[in-house]
């Protein structure tokens, strides 16, 4: 169902405010362009045209922009499929590293120090955990997924995570996790290791950190959140989808849009997911949009361990085959359904042809500017 409200219906009513405001930097400008132009005639397409009903079909071309509400369904299914095929018949455990508030002025300013230094703490910490023969004694594997973002669009980095039930052992042997309790490894220990790694790796990469804020930061708790195992690996690939490509929220959210404000609908937590609306003026929901535009190339998806792209090609097919035979199946892989630019909605018949190619407009004249701009920085 298509949405009534979109996110590029708000850009465009605030555009040249968005070009004047000077809190938003030129790659966050760029990118919101992107997205106001999305699947519109700017952005350039195609007119076709059934031979056999006379059916006419004008396609725009997408932004495929990561941060973009209407480019991200196709992405995602796209990953879901290749993650199934690589999935094990194991346990599998649902973890989530949060960061304390006290960062968020760090972040602000330097996202791409935060944000690389949390997935560096997260993946430092469960592996100290899974070496440890207490614990588990092998070297496990993990799925870590970014995001930034609160329900109703407050700055809140933390990390999703799917980490297998076991690891693999210095001999080249699988180790299952031990008996079948909730959680792979004791959450609060955890929560104490993540802030002491995350501190240490924050004073290696920025020196001149003020000691105020690293007081801050042991002062606080912080939480590393763990969910029971999935009932089966089936299961996995199809939550974990749901993080992968979202973005800070959906067109589907926005539950009105006028020249002065934007209203949209979130779930507090902390009343059971009790569902609110929230309404903010056209540009502070602008601005809370674009804290979460991450920076230029910054990977938000990563692999580790026996999950990573260096690993996985030998780790997965040696515990397949050390698992029980009666585990050794692969997951059936979903199948997309392939977009066929020929058939004709319509008639339903391969006979579409393309009658006019439409030209890609260049960018909003502010966005020009804010290149050249770049050009003598």
């Amino acid at each position: 169902m298509r949405p009534r409200f979109e996110v590029a219906q708000v850009l465009q009513k605030h555009w040249s405010a968005v070009e004047s405001s000077t809190g938003i930097n030129s790659w966050q400008l760029r990118t919101l362009g992107a997205i106001m132009r999305c699947r519109t005639q700017a952005m350039g397409g195609h007119v076709d045209a059934c031979s056999d009903c006379g059916q006419v079909r004008v396609s725009y071309n997408s932004c495929r922009n990561r941060h973009c509400p209407k480019c991200q369904g196709r992405k995602r299914e796209q990953w879901i499929q290749a993650r199934q095929a690589e999935l094990l018949p194991v346990p599998y455990f649902h973890v989530v590293f949060t960061l304390p508030d006290t960062l968020n002025q760090l972040a602000l300013h330097q996202p791409r120090l935060v944000y690389d230094t949390l997935f560096e703490a997260a993946w430092q910490t469960l592996l100290a955990f899974a070496r440890d023969k207490k614990h588990l004694g092998a070297r496990p594997g993990m799925v870590a997924v970014l995001h930034t973002w609160g329900q109703t669009l407050s700055l809140h980095p933390h990390l999703h995570c799917i980490v297998p039930g076991g690891g693999l052992t210095k001999h080249g042997n699988w180790k299952g996790a031990r008996g079948k309790g909730k959680y792979l490894f004791p959450v609060k220990a955890m929560s104490q290791v993540y802030r002491a790694k995350y501190v240490q790796l924050l004073k290696e990469k920025l020196p001149t950190v003020e000691k105020e804020l690293l007081k801050a930061l042991f002062g606080k708790q912080w939480a590393v959140y763990a969910k029971r195992p999935f009932p089966g690996p089936e299961h996995v690939v199809e939550y974990l989808g749901r993080y992968t490509h979202k973005i800070a929220i959906s067109n589907h959210r926005l539950t009105a849009v006028d020249e002065q404000s934007v209203s949209f609908s979130y779930k507090d937590y902390r009343q059971g997911a009790k569902k609110l609306e929230m309404k903010l003026g056209g540009m502070a929901f602008i601005r809370r949009f674009a804290l979460h535009i991450l920076p230029k190339g910054f990977v938000r998806i990563r692999h580790y361990g026996i999950l990573s792209g260096t690993s996985k090609g030998y780790s997965i097919p040696v515990i397949r085959e050390q698992l029980p035979e009666g585990k050794r199946q692969k997951v059936e892989v979903r199948q997309l359904e392939v977009y066929n630019p020929l058939l004709c909605p319509c008639c339903k018949k391969e006979t579409m042809v393309t009658l006019q190619v439409l030209t890609k407009r260049g960018p909003p004249q502010g966005l020009r500017t804010q290149r050249r701009n770049r050009e003598f920085e």
